[in-house]
């Protein structure tokens, strides 16, 4: 045992040094000649997206489906843990957790603006801003938002889950091959897929952190004329990773946990509000043919690619998501992972996929009808709609001041985006302390605070050198090699998955079962 310690740790230190000279490099390049970065990387990003689009395509569909067997299937009943283990949270917590660090800032971003732009720009054979380009519009966000990219992160995130507290292994991305190639994956292959996802994490945080500040400062800009300055998001990002630091040296049970319920709870209750205020009924048909579109079409959309025709909007949109979700999918999954021991794979699979797509689609058709409808009532004209999209981190707040109680609306518009910044900043400094601390479920407040400050002075040169939209595209060009990485996790989880025994897993299902009815007797 203390041999395969060794290894492991030995492990962690080349991934850790490893990933130092692989980032530290790059991001200097992104900061000293943010020009010739963006233009590398960008030509890097098309080639792959245009050549590849039909593995980006076909991996993502693949990856919602064997999510979906797996739930289904005889395997559905196994713990992630012993077969006598229990949640570490409640179901409302757990979801609230891995909500705000897949996707909640995204949705508070992008919650207006994307609609608004497929209604104005749709794909080829649709007429703008007409009444069946607003149904592909909420159609299309469904589809980008839906079980598509928390598909991309269960695979990761039940993997490792299943690895760490039924098998016994860290917390680290390589493991999940040692089904397949033994300690192997203490050697060089390892240390190569675990500084992927170290970069994929760093890049992808630091760009997080950037923008998310730029769209704080623009809703305060908008609504109270605080300068839009560099000095302006210097002091943001100052205050922000206090709090996120904080939060994550708090640990999970305390800091990360109650600011995710209080998200949770205060984008509900501004979803309601939006709701009455807003266009009620339209809303509401929206989401129902939303949702038929979607689920009608959604294994055609999946494969939206063709030979010989326009593939001009599947590759600006659907191909650069499903490239996101992918390079997201090894922070988030690490983190959804760590937070659902003592779950089932069925609830795993129920409560990672579909409650958080249910939860994006109501989302998307309460504040994307709400700039929709203004075009369709005569509100504002065509022209005056596009204006809102040319900065998509003002669409949302430029909306809202067209209803009654906008500027409240607005600014918890921006309080939301603050809370739902930190649970994304707090969840990958864990994360990342997991990565370079040997997959240590618990690693180090002193950790943590160093990986905390790392994130933001990067984001902050990145800011003032404007190399934030370039790196975003470097940690995308991730997540092609790890649509293999997510492949052979498929294949490692099933081998292990096979070898259960699957009696005794039956067996404590049934205990399980009798001891809530005795429990719900008294």
């Amino acid at each position: 045992m203390a041999k395969s310690n060794d290894k492991s740790l030995k492990a962690d230190n080349r991934v850790f040094y490893t990933s130092l000279i692989v980032i530290i490099p790059i991001c200097l390049w992104a900061i000293l000649s943010s020009e010739s970065f963006t233009n590398a990387v960008n030509s890097a990003f098309n080639f792959f997206t245009s050549r590849f689009s039909w593995l980006y395509l076909l991996s993502m569909l693949i990856f919602v489906g064997f999510a979906l067997w797996l739930a289904f299937s005889k395997f559905g009943n196994i713990k992630l843990g012993a077969n006598d283990s229990k949640p570490d949270y409640k179901t409302s917590s757990w979801f609230a957790l891995l909500f705000g660090s897949g996707m909640g800032i995204g949705l508070v971003f992008w919650g207006a603006a994307e609609p608004i732009s497929h209604f104005l720009y749709p794909k080829a054979g649709i007429d703008p801003t007409s009444a069946e380009a607003a149904a592909f519009a909420m159609k299309s966000s469904f589809l980008h938002w839906g079980i598509h990219p928390w598909a991309a992160y269960s695979i990761i995130g039940l993997s490792l889950a299943y690895f760490q507290f039924r098998k016994g292994k860290s917390g680290l991305i390589s493991n999940l091959f040692e089904p397949l190639i033994g300690d192997r994956v203490h050697g060089l292959l390892g240390v190569v897929i675990d500084t992927l996802a170290v970069f994929a994490t760093v890049a992808g945080i630091a760009t997080s952190l950037g923008l998310g500040t730029l769209q704080i400062n623009s809703g305060l800009s908008y609504i109270f004329n605080i300068e839009n300055t560099i000095r302006s998001q210097l002091i943001i990002i100052a205050i922000t990773t206090v709090i996120f630091i904080w939060t994550a040296v708090s640990g999970i049970d305390k800091g990360m946990k109650i600011l995710s319920d209080i998200n949770l709870a205060t984008a509900a209750i501004v979803t309601v509000v939006v709701l009455l205020i807003g266009p009620t009924i339209q809303i509401i048909n929206g989401f129902v043919g939303g949702l038929g579109g979607y689920l009608q079409n959604i294994f055609a959309d999946s494969m939206n690619i063709s030979a010989y025709g326009d593939n001009t909007w599947a590759g600006k949109w659907t191909i650069f998501y499903w490239a996101w979700w992918i390079a997201w999918a090894p922070f988030v999954g690490t983190f959804i992972a760590r937070i659902s021991k003592g779950r089932t794979i069925r609830e795993f699979v129920f409560g990672v996929m579909i409650a958080p797509a249910i939860a994006s689609f109501i989302f998307f058709s309460v504040f994307g009808t709400l700039g929709i409808d203004l075009f369709m009532k005569g509100t504002v004209t065509g022209p005056q709609l596009a204006d809102m999209t040319k900065d998509i981190s003002i669409t949302l707040f430029s909306v809202l001041s067209h209803y009654s109680l906008g500027t409240i609306i607005s600014l918890v518009a921006i309080f939301l985006l603050l809370t739902f910044f930190v649970t994304s900043a707090n969840s990958a400094t864990f994360v990342l302390g997991m990565f370079t601390s040997n997959g240590d479920l618990n690693p180090s407040n002193k950790r943590k605070i160093i990986l905390g400050i790392t994130q933001s002075l990067l984001a902050i040169s990145l800011l003032l050198t404007g190399g934030l939209e370039a790196l975003q595209t470097a940690s995308l060009l991730a997540a092609f090699p790890f649509i293999f990485i997510m492949f052979f996790a498929c294949v490692s989880l099933f081998k292990s998955l096979k070898e259960e025994d699957l009696n005794a897993v039956n067996e404590q299902m049934l205990k399980d079962k009798a001891l809530k009815r005795k429990e719900a007797q008294f």
